[in-house]
């Protein structure tokens, strides 16, 4: 026998309503257990054998949930804020009130975040025993050293004296823009800018911004592209989601290890 719920929460995690509404719609007859209408919601059902129908569609239980977010701008990576809009609420759609973000991203980030019930799999993503990688892809402002990708491989001193773990630079591309600036100016007066993509396994507070501080830059978009052996849906539109497909989730599980890139 497996895990005994009470009627009224398979239907409220399953995204039906509130507790409240699901007592009116089982009075009203909306309810099915196995064939049968059942009009008391607080009746305790065993996911994996009964069958429940709502409206008489079958309701299929999902105990864990698994979703990738394109997180846009403006949103923090947050269950419940007071000043801003959050994560979670980009997801009410699905009626799950235990969802939660794997980590976090700066509320101007853009990028991969991945929301579940799933604490056991957050806990192995962000455990630093893990090394799970995170790309990003950034555009930089400044003139970055002709040695940042050494300084960045060999690992960082940041500016408040803050030491993390060897990353990986990567150079996308270079132009200069006709904008003056706070940073790093080329001999022609032009601020220049750089697209980059940083790997790294930590998750420090505003680490990426810091680490190119450190190098005399200053990073002016921010996006996640992955996470372990997890990437970013290009159809993803800021805002949108989708389920984790069997496969990435088990690319995400490895086979009980978590692996990075």
């Amino acid at each position: 026998m497996g895990k005994m719920i009470r009627l009224d929460k398979f239907l409220a995690d399953m995204g039906k309503g509130s507790r409240s509404q699901i007592r009116e719609g089982a009075k009203k007859g909306r309810v099915e257990v196995n064939g049968q209408t059942e009009k008391k919601p607080e009746r305790k059902i065993d996911p994996d054998r009964d069958e429940v129908a709502w409206d008489k569609v079958v309701v299929e239980y999902r105990m864990l949930e698994y979703f990738m977010l394109c997180k846009p701008q403006g949103v923090v990576s947050a269950t419940e804020d007071k000043r801003y809009p959050t994560v979670v609420e980009l997801l009410k759609g699905e009626g799950r009130k235990d969802l939660f973000p794997v980590g976090r991203l700066d509320l101007d980030t853009e990028g991969l975040l991945i929301l579940t019930n799933d604490g056991e799999l957050a806990h192995q993503l962000l455990s630093p025993k893990k090394h799970v990688d995170k790309t990003y892809y950034a555009r930089v402002a400044g003139i970055l050293p002709k040695d940042a990708k050494e300084k960045i491989a060999s690992g960082m001193t940041l500016g408040d004296g803050t030491l993390v773990q060897p990353g990986k630079l990567e150079i996308a591309g270079e132009k200069t823009l006709a904008l003056p600036g706070e940073f790093a100016m080329a001999e022609d007066g032009m601020q220049g800018e750089t697209e980059v993509y940083l790997t790294i396994q930590e998750g420090k507070f505003h680490q990426v911004k810091r680490m190119f501080e450190a190098l005399g830059c200053k990073v002016t978009y921010l996006k996640r592209i992955s996470m372990g052996t997890l990437t970013l849906d290009e159809s993803l539109c800021p805002g949108e989601y989708r389920r984790l497909t069997e496969e990435e989730l088990a690319g995400l599980k490895g086979n009980g290890e978590i692996r990075g890139l």
